[in-house]
């Protein structure tokens, strides 16, 4: 990522750009910084902009199901495989819960368009962070886990546990060999208390595909 080190002083500034430094006025220096600021090549990360464009078009098609809970946005990468030298390409990935399935969506930033759509079963990527705070409000919707929770977290903190988002959370995928988490998309949650300490969710999978809480044996 191409970058600019700006020196302010009493009314001038000094602008490194690609080596070259460049003398401003002290009131010019916000605008010309701007405009001299380099477009993202073609190997450079994807900026945050292009993240958010990127995951805008590729949910276009799946808003109605998104907006039913049906499809989750994952996350955003950059295309590093079918790219051409001038292009800035990014991948979303989505998860399809009816069907269980991955959904991967090339976006062409350059011509808001999606240019490629994959689908497939039996790929787990990280959960995103919607999915965490799903996993957390199915855990404290059920009666005897979510009583434990917000005494603990009463207990910790001195105060009542409002919302899911309250907590600070980790997702990890879970997958068994057989079983409903085979195919579904499962999640061990570790929940981390205001005073430090972690409740112990060390038995409790949270199914998301089914919206069940399962607990392990051993």
């Amino acid at each position: 990522m191409r970058r600019g080190l700006v020196l302010a002083g009493a009314g001038l500034a000094i602008m490194v750009v690609g080596g070259s430094a460049v003398l401003l006025s002290g009131g010019d220096a916000p605008q010309a910084a701007q405009a001299v600021q380099a477009s993202p090549a073609p190997g450079d990360p994807l900026t945050a902009d292009e993240i958010r464009r990127a995951g805008e078009i590729a949910t276009a098609p799946s808003r109605a199901h998104m907006a039913a809970g049906r499809v989750e946005l994952l996350y955003v990468e950059r295309d590093d495989d079918k790219a051409q030298d001038d292009e800035r390409r990014a991948e979303a990935y989505l998860y399809d819960y009816a069907e269980d399935a991955v959904i991967v969506r090339t976006v062409d930033l350059s011509d808001a368009k999606i240019v490629e759509e994959s689908k497939g079963k039996g790929v787990q990527p990280p959960p995103s962070k919607r999915e965490e705070t799903r996993a957390a409000e199915l855990l404290l919707a059920d009666p005897k886990l979510g009583k434990g929770v917000r005494r603990s977290y009463a207990k910790a903190a001195g105060r009542e546990l409002k919302s899911a988002a309250d907590l600070s959370l980790r997702g990890l995928i879970f997958t068994q060999p057989a079983g409903a988490c085979h195919a579904h998309r499962c999640v061990r949650l570790f929940v981390r208390l205001p005073d430090g300490k972690f409740l112990d969710t060390s038995r409790i999978v949270i199914d998301l595909s089914a919206k069940k809480i399962h607990t392990l044996e051993w």
